[in-house]
């Protein structure tokens, strides 16, 4: 089966062909650098990272380009929010930057995340909008006011086929103060005339001043993809202004196609409301990781196709905790039993079932990455190993390596979410240590009959969610 992605630029399923064959060119929208990152964040970057985890597990060679905003990017109010927090605080601009940035990197480092190949910082790429700016203005898309510049929306005929929103149908989502030195209220700032006390400025053809948001964007996915690449991911929040206004000036600028596949993730909620600090909803990806596992919070952001609007509660990660811990468990035992197991075959009925359960998880993830339906096709395999696993037959070395094989290819290396055999994500691999530690220490216990003691050890393991299972074989654990 083709792989195939559901394009927001024209509204259908198409498959994947990309420009060069066997490579694949992928810019996402990365995050605005002056604040914790939330779980909004994982969300959109865990299902950008699966993406990239499938592209290559196919055999594709991806560059994958996440830009850092570190400046231009205003609030309704007209402020940089970095300013904002730089006087906040009393620190410089670059400096709270900086700070966040790092911020952002440990959490995606935290959740698994596959480190974007290339991470440009739209400070370190004035030049390159500069010109891209220039060359907007000599094609007769944008003019100067006053120190800013405007792309004139009215030369661009093609401007809201992202998301259908045509010129006369558009909302007047401007400032005032704007509105007066604009040919049209929809024209949007490539540069800004930065006023005495703005203190991120460059000098430019027209004065001091500093990007605007959108043309970040554009002028670095050139440097680093070309006029025209394969994927542009981001969020369902940005379509419009900040998408819309992308494409607008990369084909002016550049009179070729921007992005050939545009792939959006949904909004995302908390128990119904969007997430605001004004309410006191906001949940942070540090606060969530002190809560949950990591691999957890994956799963459970994956539980619901990348593209739907999304709902955080409690309920819904406890639902969705049990369903990561039974995959978990089954994998967990499965390499348990390959210490001790002999070499051959026995239950080698199950392998079918494992390839059966490998090719509808590739058919799921080339229909537009559809992580839920890969995740329940796991969910199944789950229950064949498990029935085999605790049904007291003999189980082969080579049927056990071949099941967890199954699952470092699926669970593992495309959707991140099970440890690998040395490392669980944070301290998984400590945590399971201590666990067959104290396993062994009942097991002493109980050969010097000491009851007491091995009931001890077991119920303060229960009291930690790992459960017990004495076997023929030995006592084997799972987590509740």
């Amino acid at each position: 089966m083709a792989l195939r992605i559901y394009n927001v630029l024209g509204r259908e399923k198409q498959d994947f062909v990309p420009l060069v064959e066997g490579r694949v060119g992928m810019y996402v929208c990365g995050p605005t650098v002056y604040d914790e990152p939330h779980i909004g964040h994982a969300k959109n970057y865990v299902a950008f990272d699966v993406v990239v985890r499938w592209l290559r597990k196919s055999g594709y060679k991806v560059l994958y380009v996440q830009n850092i905003t570190d400046v231009g990017h205003l609030r309704d109010s007209g402020e940089d929010p970095i300013q904002i927090v730089a006087r906040r605080t009393q620190s410089g601009p670059m400096q709270v930057a900086e700070y966040y940035a790092r911020s952002f990197f440990d959490s995606m480092d935290a959740l698994g995340n596959i480190r974007p190949d290339i991470s440009p910082r739209a400070s370190g790429h004035v030049p390159e909008q500069i010109k891209m700016i220039e060359t907007l203005i000599e094609k007769g898309h944008a003019y100067v006011v006053n120190g800013s510049v405007y792309f004139d929306v009215a030369s661009d005929p093609d401007y809201g086929k992202l998301s259908n929103r045509r010129l006369e149908e558009q909302e007047e989502n401007v400032r005032v103060a704007e509105r007066s030195e604009k040919r049209n209220p929809e024209d949007f700032a490539l540069w800004k005339y930065a006023e005495p006390e703005h203190i991120l400025r460059w000098d430019s053809p027209w004065g001091e001043g500093f990007p605007g948001w959108h043309i970040e964007c554009s002028a670095m996915a050139k440097k680093y993809l070309g006029a025209t690449f394969d994927i542009h991911g981001g969020g369902i929040d940005n379509l419009f202004p900040h998408n819309e206004s992308e494409i607008a000036q990369s084909e002016c600028a550049n009179e070729a196609p921007f992005a050939r596949y545009w792939m959006l993730v949904g909004s995302l909620t908390v128990e119904g409301v969007k997430m605001s600090k004004s309410i006191g909803n906001t949940l942070t990806i540090q606060a969530a990781l002190k809560r949950y596992r990591p691999e957890t919070i994956r799963y459970f952001m994956q539980g619901v196709h990348y593209a739907s609007p999304f709902d955080f509660s409690d309920e819904a990660f406890e639902a969705a905790s049990k369903g990561w811990e039974r995959i978990a468990n089954a994998v967990r035992l499965t390499r348990k039993m390959m210490n001790s197991a002999a070499p051959g075959d026995d239950g080698s009925a199950i392998l079918s079932v494992v390839e059966t359960a490998k090719a509808d998880f590739a058919a799921a993830m080339d229909d537009d990455f559809n992580a839920p339906i890969a995740i329940a096709t796991l969910q199944g395999l789950t229950r064949e190993v498990n029935t085999l696993l605790n049904g007291g037959a003999a189980v082969g070395l080579d049927v056990l390596k071949a099941i967890d094989a199954a699952y470092t290819d699926t669970a593992g290396d495309v959707l991140g979410v099970l440890p690998g055999h040395d490392a669980a994500g944070g301290d998984g691999a400590r945590e399971a240590a201590l666990v067959e530690l104290l396993i062994a220490m009942r097991a002493q216990a109980r050969a010097s009959r000491n009851w007491a003691e091995s009931d001890r050890i077991r119920d303060e393991l229960a009291k930690v969610g790992v459960v017990l299972e004495d076997r023929a074989d030995g006592t084997v654990w799972k987590v509740n």
